[in-house]
């Protein structure tokens, strides 16, 4: 299990060296995922810690309190995505007015150099850190000269001509295009967490749903979906499933809700991936609880047959 670290204070973490990535990481798509398996293939070739870096909250989040922009994943996928892909350590550093005021200088000097002891630093095209973002590939490489380490700037990975980016797939998810996304994240678009107990109105209408939270931050769709549910048996489950606050019956907080076909259990407490395959439709507020449920059935027979006609996509490198 690799090592967990938040803060920028703190004795050293790597004493024989590291090899460092930084990013925000995002949804891990294939970009992300060529920067730290090569950081990680330096790091086993110099006999060192395989650092992956980023950050919790993301800073365009703590940079827009009032609006924050939508997240394609939580903090938990995260972390456990970064250790698969061979992270010896994992730090998600807290994001908050200290951290945002430190120029980039001294961010080298505490993080890099103090506590993780680096002897290379990659970064992905046009990063920038640093109090008003003043840093960059050539403040990396100017502090990696003082403070021992080398710098790099891995090449853009492009698809069908542009940057595979969070933003594109953000883009492709509200446009409902999931095979764009899937593309670009070289998996299926998927939020995954604990089942919560929900007001159980679902079960009450005859949609029992397993309800999972978004840890109050902005989800980067909205709606009802056909999905596939992972963790429950050997294969992914059929379902229906609305992402959304649900207008209908007052409710505020993003929430998560798939109704699995023909099931009959208890999932609370139980972690499972929702894995989404089309969208149906926007989430809407109804007049009245029939008028919900009637859409809830008509919902159900359309998921039913597009999962039926849909051929699960596998994940690629």
């Amino acid at each position: 299990m690799s090592r967990l670290f938040r803060d920028v204070d703190g004795g050293p973490l790597c004493p024989n060296g590291s090899v460092v990535c930084i990013g925000a990481f995002d949804g891990l798509h294939l970009g992300h995922r060529a920067l730290v398996r090569h950081a990680v293939a330096r790091a086993r070739a110099l006999g060192v810690d395989a650092v992956a870096l980023s950050f919790e909250p993301l800073p365009r989040e703590f940079f827009a309190k009032d609006a924050p922009p939508p997240r394609l994943s939580l903090a938990r996928a995260k972390i456990e995505g970064l250790r698969g892909l061979g992270a010896d350590v994992v730090g998600l550093l807290r994001f908050d007015a200290k951290l945002s005021a430190m120029p980039a200088e001294a961010f080298v000097e505490a993080v890099l150099a103090q506590r993780l002891w680096a002897r290379e630093v990659w970064v992905g095209p046009e990063f920038r850190f640093g109090h008003r973002r003043a840093g960059d590939i050539h403040t990396l490489h100017r502090e990696g000269e003082r403070h021992g380490f080398a710098a790099g700037e891995i090449e853009p990975l492009l698809q069908g001509g542009e940057r595979v980016s969070s933003t594109r797939i953000r883009q492709a998810l509200v446009d409902g295009d999931f095979d764009a996304a899937a593309r670009l994240l070289g998996k299926p678009y998927a939020v995954s967490g604990r089942v919560v107990r929900g007001q159980q109105l679902g079960r009450t209408l005859g949609y029992p749903t397993a309800n999972l939270r978004f840890g109050g931050k902005v989800p980067a769709l909205r709606g009802i979906y056909a999905t596939r549910v992972h963790g429950i048996g050997d294969a992914p489950w059929p379902s229906v499933s609305s992402f959304g606050t649900r207008p209908t019956v007052g409710g505020v907080e993003p929430l998560l809700e798939a109704h699995l076909f023909d099931f009959d259990g208890d999932l609370y407490g139980r972690r499972i991936e929702v894995e989404f395959v089309a969208r149906l439709r926007d989430e809407e507020k109804f007049p009245d609880l029939p008028t919900l449920v009637a859409q809830m059935h008509r919902d159900a027979g359309e998921a039913r047959r597009i999962l039926q006609q849909h051929t699960p996509r596998r994940a690629t490198a």
